[in-house]
C-alpha cells in the first residue's frame, strides 16, 4: 500500500528562489531594490547584486548543489545549460565556493554552434546570457547531483537576439505599456497590465521497448510507417477514462516534481487516442507560465525513462489518430487583480471589457498571417486540421451571445434578453456578460472560453514563445490603434462612452471576416473562408514567409520587439529547420525501407514461394490453395517493385531538392520530397497488411496505441 501523499502546500516551491525566500536571506533594504528591479524594471546595482548571488549560492548549496547554469532558451526551441561548478581559489589558494553578483548577472556560452539566421558568423563565437530577475531560479534535481538554474536572455555580441525570451519580454512590456494608456481613459487603477498564461500540455506515453525498437520515432518523433489498428479512437472511450496504472505512476512523479518547482499543475487526464494524455496548469504570468512549460517537457522526457516509457510531444506520432497540440489560454491581467477580458457587472467595466474584446478580434485578423507562421513547423503541419485539430485558417470564436452583442453594438441595436437588466451607458444598451456565455469550440484555433482566449493551434513540442510573442505585440498595437481612434472622437467634442462605442462599432465592421462559430473541419469553411479572403497557409514553407512582409517589420520594429535582422532571422532559422526535418524524414524512410521493409517482404516471399513448391509436388498445380498462394506471391512481389520504384524516386526527389540554395525556394522544393516520403509510406503499409507478422520488422500501431 502507497504512503499517503503530503498536501502541495507543504512542499509546493521548495526548489525555486522566490520572493519569499528572498524576503527570508536579504537584508531588507537589498530585498526592497530586487523588488523594484522584478515590479518597476529597475536597474540592479552591482552591489545588490553580490548580496543576492551570495544569499542564491547559500541557498542553493543548502539544496545539494555544486553548480549553476544560466538556462536559456534558444532558437532551437529548446532549452539549453552550460553549467559551472561554485568553486574558486580563496586568496590563500584554498578552494572555496564562491559566486558573485557579476556571475548572477551575465554569462559568456559559446554561441557559435546555435543557429543565428546570418546574425552571427561561425566563427564569431561571443554571446551573452543575462539574468530574467522576474522568473525564479530553480534547482533541478538530478540521481548524482543538483544544479541551480538561472534563467536569462541570450543575445549576441552585437546585442540582437539569438533566444526566444528577449522578445517575448519585449512583447509584455510593449503590451503593458499600449494596455496602460486604454486603462488610463477608464480611471483604472492599474499601474501595470501583463499577459497570463496557461498551457494545456498534450502528449502520448508509450513502453520504451517499443519506442526503441523504432528508427523513426527515436529520429523524428513520429511514425513514417504504420496501419492503424482496427480498433483505435473511434469508440471514443479513451476521453477522460480511467488513467492506466503506469500512466498514472508517471503522472505522479511529474506532478510531484513540478510542484517542487513552483509549477502549478491543476488537470491530468486521458486525451482522445490511445494513450494520449493531458497535463494543465493554473495560469501565471505569461513568461514565467512559458519557463515552466519548458521546465515540464524536460521532466517529462526524464521521468519516463524511469518508468520504462517513452513521452511523444510530436504533433501528429500516429497517423489517423489524435494529434497534441499546446493550448494556450491567454488573457490580460493587471497588477490589481482584475482580468481584462474577464465581463464585468458595471457599464463602465463592460464597455472597458468589450475595448479589449474587440482590440483582440482585430489583432487576430490584421494579423492571421503572422500568427499562423508562429506555429508554422514541420510536425504541426502534419496535425492542423486533422483529428481534433482547428484548421490552418486563423479564425475567432465567440459563441452566440458574444456574437450577438457585436452584432447589435455594430448596427447600433438594443441587445434584449428576457432574464437579465440591461445596463445603460448612454447610448447603447450593453448587456452583463456571464463568464460561461456560450459553448466551446474544439475546431477553432482562437476561441474565447469565458474569460480568457484559447489559442488551440500551438504545436505540443513548441515553445509557445513565439506565438504569444506575436499575439502580445499585435495586441499592442491593436490597443493603440484603438485608443488613437478614441481620443480622436473625443477631439470632435464627444464623450468617452460615445466616442468608444463609434470606435468599436467600426472595428467590428472591418474585422468580423475573421469571426466564425461553425465547423471549422467543414469543406464549407474552407469554401466560406476564401470568400471572406482569409488566408489558408497549409504548409510551413508558405506561412514562414509571412516573417517577410513589411506589416511583419513594421509592427515588429514599431514596438521594437524585433528588429530588421532579427525578423530575417527567424525565417531563416524556421525555414531551415524545416528542411532539416523533413530532410531527416526522407532519409529515415528510405533507409527503414530498403534495410527493413524491403527485407521482410523478399523474406515473406522466398517463404511463401518455397510453400508454393511443396504444395505444387503434393496437390499439383491446379489446386486452389497453389493458385491463392502464388497470388500473394505475385501481389507482394509486385509491391516490393513498387517500393523500390518510390525509394529510388524519393532519392533523386532529395538530391533535386538539396541543389536548391534559395531558401524561399528550398523550403518549397522539400514539400515535393515530403509527398514523396508518404508515397513510400503508402506502399509500406500496404505491405504491412499481408507480411506475416513475425517477419514485420518493428512494433506495429497495434502494439503501441492499445493500452499501456
Amino acid at each position: 500500500m502507497s504512503k499517503p501523499a503530503k498536501p502541495v502546500s507543504t512542499y509546493f516551491g521548495e526548489n525555486i528562489f522566490d520572493l519569499t525566500k528572498m524576503q527570508q536571506m536579504l537584508p531588507k533594504n537589498a530585498y526592497e531594490k530586487i523588488l523594484n528591479v522584478i515590479n518597476k524594471s529597475d536597474k540592479l546595482d552591482p552591489d545588490t547584486a553580490n548580496i543576492v548571488a551570495i544569499a542564491m549560492k547559500d541557498w542553493a548549496i543548502s539544496k545539494g548543489c555544486t553548480h549553476y547554469t544560466h538556462w536559456f532558451q534558444p532558437l532551437t526551441g529548446f532549452t539549453a545549460e552550460k553549467h559551472d561548478s561554485f568553486i574558486d581559489y580563496s586568496e590563500s589558494g584554498k578552494i572555496i565556493e564562491a559566486f558573485t553578483g557579476k556571475q548572477l548577472i551575465q554569462g559568456e556560452p559559446d554561441a557559435s554552434s546555435f543557429p543565428s539566421g546570418g546574425i552571427r558568423a561561425t566563427f564569431e563565437a561571443r554571446g551573452y546570457t543575462i539574468w530574467d530577475p522576474t522568473s525564479p531560479v530553480f534547482v533541478m534535481e538530478y540521481p548524482h547531483g543538483n544544479t541551480l538554474c538561472i534563467p536569462t536572455v541570450f543575445v549576441s555580441y552585437t546585442g540582437e537576439t539569438l533566444d526566444k525570451k528577449a522578445p517575448l519580454l519585449r512583447s509584455i512590456d510593449a503590451l503593458n505599456q499600449s494596455a496602460m494608456r486604454v486603462l488610463k481613459h477608464f480611471n483604472n487603477p492599474a499601474s501595470k497590465v501583463f499577459s497570463t498564461l496557461g498551457v494545456e500540455q498534450e502528449y502520448f506515453l508509450i513502453d520504451r521497448e517499443y519506442f526503441n525498437a523504432r528508427p523513426d520515432l527515436q529520429q523524428t518523433g513520429r511514425t513514417l510507417f504504420g496501419r492503424t489498428p482496427g480498433k483505435h479512437q473511434q469508440l471514443e472511450d479513451q476521453y477522460f477514462g480511467n488513467i492506466p496504472e503506469r500512466a498514472f505512476a508517471f503522472m505522479t512523479e511529474i506532478e510531484h516534481e513540478s510542484y517542487k518547482l513552483g509549477i502549478p499543475l491543476k488537470t491530468r487526464h486521458n486525451e482522445v487516442a490511445p494513450n494520449q494524455f493531458e497535463v494543465a496548469p493554473i495560469y501565471e504570468d505569461v513568461n514565467i507560465a512559458i519557463d515552466h512549460n519548458q521546465i515540464l517537457m524536460d521532466l517529462m522526457d526524464r521521468i519516463a525513462q524511469r518508468h520504462n516509457l517513452a513521452v511523444l510531444l510530436h504533433e501528429k506520432p500516429f497517423a489517423n489518430v489524435n494529434g497534441s497540440g499546446k493550448h494556450c489560454n491567454w488573457a490580460l491581467g493587471t497588477d490589481k487583480g482584475e482580468n481584462l477580458l474577464n465581463p464585468g457587472k458595471t457599464p463602465q467595466s463592460n464597455l472597458q471589457f468589450l475595448v479589449f474584446l474587440v482590440a483582440t478580434i482585430k489583432a487576430v485578423y490584421k494579423h492571421a498571417k503572422l500568427l499562423r507562421a508562429s506555429i508554422a513547423t514541420a510536425h504541426n503541419d502534419h496535425r492542423l486540421g486533422a483529428n481534433e485539430a482547428p484548421p490552418a485558417i486563423i479564425s475567432v470564436f465567440l459563441g452566440e451571445l458574444l456574437t450577438r452583442v457585436l452584432e447589435d453594438l455594430e448596427k447600433g441595436r438594443v441587445t434584449t434578453k428576457t432574464d437579465q437588466a440591461w445596463l445603460n451607458i448612454g447610448i447603447d444598451k450593453i448587456p452583463e456578460i456571464p463568464k460561461d456565455n456560450t459553448d466551446r469550440n474544439r475546431t477553432s484555433p482562437f476561441a474565447f472560453t469565458g474569460n480568457k482566449f484559447e489559442f488551440r493551434a500551438v504545436g505540443s513540442s513548441q515553445s509557445p514563445s513565439t506565438p504569444i510573442t506575436v499575439l502580445n505585440t499585435a495586441m499592442a498595437e491593436s490597443l493603440d490603434e484603438i485608443r488613437i481612434a478614441i481620443e480622436k472622437v473625443i477631439a470632435s467634442g464627444k464623450d468617452l462612452n460615445v466616442a468608444v462605442v463609434e470606435v468599436l462599432r467600426k472595428t467590428i465592421t472591418d474585422s468580423k471576416k475573421v469571426l466564425f462559430s461553425g465547423d471549422g473541419y467543414s469543406e464549407a469553411w474552407h469554401k466560406e473562408a476564401a470568400k471572406r479572403g482569409l488566408p489558408n497557409m497549409k504548409t510551413s514553407p508558405e506561412a514562414l514567409s509571412s516573417y517577410l512582409s513589411k506589416e511583419a517589420e513594421h509592427l515588429f520594429t514599431k514596438y521594437k520587439v524585433y528588429n530588421e535582422r532579427e525578423i530575417e532571422a527567424i525565417y531563416h532559422i524556421d525555414i531551415e529547420n524545416y528542411v532539416k526535418q523533413v530532410e531527416i524524414e526522407a532519409q529515415v524512410a528510405k533507409n527503414m525501407a530498403v534495410t527493413l521493409f524491403f527485407s521482410a517482404a523478399s523474406s515473406y516471399i522466398t517463404e511463401l514461394t518455397q510453400t508454393v513448391n511443396g504444395l505444387k509436388s503434393t496437390l499439383g498445380r491446379g489446386d486452389k490453395g497453389v493458385k491463392a498462394v502464388t497470388n500473394v506471391v505475385k501481389s507482394l512481389s509486385s509491391h516490393v517493385a513498387e517500393l523500390y520504384a518510390e525509394t529510388t524516386i524519393l532519392e533523386k526527389s532529395l538530391q533535386s531538392a538539396r541543389k536548391v540554395e534559395d531558401i524561399k525556394k528550398k523550403g518549397l522544393a522539400y514539400l515535393a520530397v515530403r509527398k514523396q516520403t508518404d508515397a513510400v509510406r503508402e506502399v509500406v503499409d500496404t505491405l504491412e497488411e499481408t507480411v506475416a507478422g513475425d517477419l514485420w520488422p518493428v512494433p506495429k500501431y497495434s502494439d503501441m496505441i492499445v493500452g499501456l
